[in-house]
């Protein structure tokens, strides 16, 4: 079966850092890319940040971008983002998935989520 194990949520002041893991099993990890997406308390899900098959290529959200950091390792099969000076407007449920394409905000999985709270 396809999954995705998402860890390393928490509660962090403003301006502090987080580093989600996400561990993947079940099919060719290093076929697909992946990305992140979150959603906040009242908000729709948004996507925030992709990563091709091999990791050489990235892409953010504007409201991220400069502040997350998304990489990969194909032999742990594993994806993350580090999550560098963290805002209040960044609270939500932190989801991995794998993408449908490179250049797509959808996905075709995702995984059960971590909590990201950014609070003083």
């Amino acid at each position: 079966d396809v999954q995705l194990v998402e860890s390393g949520g928490g509660l962090v002041q403003p301006g502090g850092s987080l580093r989600l893991s996400c561990a993947a099993s079940g099919f060719a990890f290093s076929s697909y890319n992946m990305m992140w997406v979150r959603e906040a308390p009242g908000k729709e899900l948004e996507w925030i940040s992709s990563i091709n098959t091999l990791g050489g290529g990235t892409r953010y959200a504007d409201s991220v971008k400069d502040r997350f950091i998304i990489s990969r390792d194909n032999v742990e099969k594993t994806v993350y983002l580090q999550l560098n000076n963290l805002k209040t407007e960044d609270t939500g449920m932190y989801y991995c998935a794998r993408a449908l394409g490179y250049l797509s905000s959808s996905y075709t999985f995702r995984g059960q989520g971590t909590q990201v709270t950014v609070s003083s």
